[in-house]
C-alpha cells in the first residue's frame, strides 16, 4: 500500500507538459480556496512545477486553513499561505493583486439546511473577488451539477449542453459561473469555467464511498446507475495548464475520466479486491449526472490512471486502514439535496 507521503507525492508530481505550459504563463498565481480537498495537492503541484521553471514567480495559497494536515503539507513544500476569510470584503481587499487566479472556493454540503450560506459562498464571494481582481486570468472550479441528467447511451453532457441544474447547489454553482462571465464581459477578465466530476484522492471520493459500504456490509444503491471520476493528479494538472486557455469570450471545460463507470461493475470489482460480498438495492434509473470529457482529453491527453488502476489503489488503501477525510460525495443523490 502507498504511505500517505507517497500518495501526496503521486498526486502532486508535475509533468513535463505542465512545466512547459507554465513557462508561457506570465505573472504570479494565487489559489483561492487552497485548503480544500483538491486545493492542497494542486497548490503543491503548482509550487513544484514553478520551481522547475526558468520564469520566476510567486505562488500564493489562500484559505482559512482549518485543517492542520493541509497546513503542514504546504509548509513542508514552502508554499506561501495567506489566511483569509473570503466572505469578508475587507480581507479580500487586503489580498495582493495578481495576474492569475485558480478559483476553488465553494460550498456544497449543508445546502438543504442553510441554502442562503451556499448562495453567499457560491455567488456573493465570486462577485467580491471579481471586483477586486478585475482583469485577471481565472480558472474557475465549477461542477457537472450545472447540467441536466442525461441518458447513459448519450455519453454524458458536453460543454454545449444548456445548463439545467437540479437543486440549489447546482443552481448556485451556475450563479458562480455567471458572475465570472460578467467579469469577462465588464472587467476584461479572461475566464475558463472548469466543470469537474468527482476527483479520486483515495482518502475520499466515489470509490472510497463504495468501498466503505462494502466493508460495512451495507447494500450499494443502484438508483444512480453510473458516474464519472478521475485521478486527482489529472484534476490538478489540467486546472493549472488551463490558465493558458482562459479567454475574455469565456471557455468551458468538462474535466473527468473518459469512462462512464457502472456503479454495479465498480462495486463488484472493489468487492473482489476487498475479499467481500456486495449486495445491491434500488432500481437503476435510465439517466444519471454524467459529463463528456472528450474536449479535455483532446487538449490535455488521457488521465494518468484509468478506472481499473484507481479501483486497485482504492481497495489497497482502505484494506490497509489508510486515512479518510470523512467527506462523502453523496454521488447517489438524485434531487440535488446536499
Amino acid at each position: 500500500m502507498l504511505t500517505e507521503e507517497q500518495l501526496d507525492d503521486m498526486l502532486t508530481e508535475p509533468t513535463e507538459a505542465l512545466v512547459k505550459d507554465l513557462e508561457d504563463i506570465e505573472g504570479d498565481i494565487m489559489i483561492l480556496g487552497a485548503a480544500g480537498k483538491v486545493g492542497t495537492t494542486l497548490s503543491v503541484m503548482l509550487k513544484r512545477a514553478c520551481d522547475r521553471c526558468a520564469r520566476a514567480r510567486r505562488i500564493y495559497a489562500v484559505a482559512r486553513f482549518s485543517d492542520p494536515y493541509a497546513v503542514d503539507l504546504l509548509k513542508r513544500e514552502n508554499v506561501a499561505m495567506i489566511m483569509a476569510d473570503l466572505t469578508d470584503a475587507a480581507q479580500i481587499r487586503a489580498l495582493p493583486k495578481v495576474e492569475n487566479i485558480i478559483y476553488m472556493v465553494g460550498r456544497k454540503f449543508g445546502t438543504c439546511e442553510s441554502a442562503c450560506e451556499t448562495w453567499e459562498m457560491n455567488v456573493a464571494v465570486p462577485a467580491m473577488i471579481a471586483q477586486h481582481f478585475g482583469a485577471a486570468r481565472y480558472v474557475v472550479f465549477s461542477t457537472g451539477n450545472v447540467y441536466p441528467f442525461s441518458r447513459l447511451e448519450d455519453g454524458g453532457c458536453t460543454e454545449e449542453t444548456v445548463p439545467e441544474p437540479v437543486g440549489e447547489y447546482g443552481m448556485s454553482s451556475l450563479g458562480r459561473e455567471r458572475i465570472f462571465e460578467y467579469a469577462a464581459k465588464h472587467y476584461g477578465a479572461k475566464v475558463l469555467i472548469y466543470r469537474l466530476n468527482y476527483a479520486i484522492d483515495l482518502r475520499y471520493g466515489v470509490l472510497f464511498d463504495l468501498a466503505q459500504k462494502i466493508l460495512a456490509g451495507e447494500p450499494v444503491s443502484l438508483n444512480v446507475p453510473a458516474f464519472n471520476c478521475v485521478s486527482q493528479h489529472y484534476v490538478g494538472e489540467v486546472a493549472i495548464r488551463s490558465l493558458k486557455l482562459a479567454s475574455e469570450s469565456v471557455e468551458y471545460l468538462n474535466v473527468t475520466g473518459p469512462e462512464i463507470v457502472s456503479t454495479k461493475s465498480a462495486s463488484l470489482a472493489l468487492a473482489k479486491r476487498l475479499g467481500r460480498e456486495v449486495a445491491f438495492t434500488g432500481v437503476p434509473a435510465d439517466v444519471a449526472l454524467l459529463s463528456n470529457s472528450s474536449k479535455c482529453i483532446g487538449l490535455f491527453g488521457y488521465p494518468n490512471m484509468g478506472i481499473d488502476e484507481l479501483i486497485r489503489l482504492q481497495a489497497e488503501w482502505v484494506l490497509a486502514g489508510g486515512r479518510q477525510l470523512g467527506k462523502p460525495t453523496h454521488f447517489e443523490e438524485q434531487r440535488g439535496r446536499y
